[in-house]
């Protein structure tokens, strides 16, 4: 597949990740405190399976690893909301199969061709074990915001979910730097300044 095809389709993920922060940041501005609406949810699952598409064109197992641990979380997010309830079943039953025959549409073979995920010659060993745990840190972000809604049976985006952010992606904007991957590092640079504004938000509702 032709490069351009594969970085329009990284970028538009980027573009609808970021818009999500956009939304809940001009939302959260509007009420001095963090709010999550559900729009930030819709958007981050669309985004998730783009991107995920991506990392699988781009022979980057960090990035498949990343969006394949947070896809359910989004949908977990959305029915604590009442808004995944809303939509059509049959869009449903799509969202939640859809991850499942990505995996078998890619098999070769009837296995997944691990030599191109972990023997790509443009990620060298100790690169993708950078971009992995990097990922890994992103996504705890998603686990520990999950736990804490699940606690408070409400969808929340609580301090340790931003500085997780800050963190995970410092790691990946490092990454997106060594890899040369122009579509990590514009998406994960716009978004350390919401995370940074939103413990901001936070720090200063708690303080109040």
């Amino acid at each position: 597949m032709k490069d351009w095809i594969i970085y329009s389709i990284g970028f538009l993920a980027q573009i609808l990740f970021s818009s999500r922060l956009l939304v809940q940041w001009i939302t959260s501005e509007k009420h001095r405190r963090v709010i999550t609406p559900s729009t930030f949810w819709t958007l981050s699952l669309i985004a998730s399976f783009l991107l995920f598409v991506y990392g699988y064109l781009r022979l980057d197992f960090a990035i498949m690893l990343g969006q394949s641990l947070t896809y359910f979380i989004y949908i977990r997010n959305l029915q604590l909301q009442g808004q995944w309830q809303k939509m059509p079943k049959l869009l449903q039953y799509l969202l939640f199969i859809v991850p499942i025959l990505i995996v078998v549409f890619y098999y070769n073979n009837n296995k997944i061709d691990i030599e191109l995920l972990f023997k790509n010659e443009a990620i060298p060993t100790w690169l993708l074990i950078l971009g992995i745990v990097a990922q890994i840190i992103f996504t705890l972000r998603f686990i520990y915001q999950w736990i804490h809604s699940e606690r408070h049976k409400e969808s929340s985006l609580p301090m340790g979910f931003w500085v997780l952010s800050l963190i995970g992606a410092s790691l990946i904007l490092t990454y997106a730097i060594i890899r040369e991957d122009p579509v990590l590092f514009i998406g994960h640079l716009f978004g350390m300044i919401i995370y940074a504004r939103n413990a901001f938000l936070i720090r200063q509702t708690t303080n109040d």
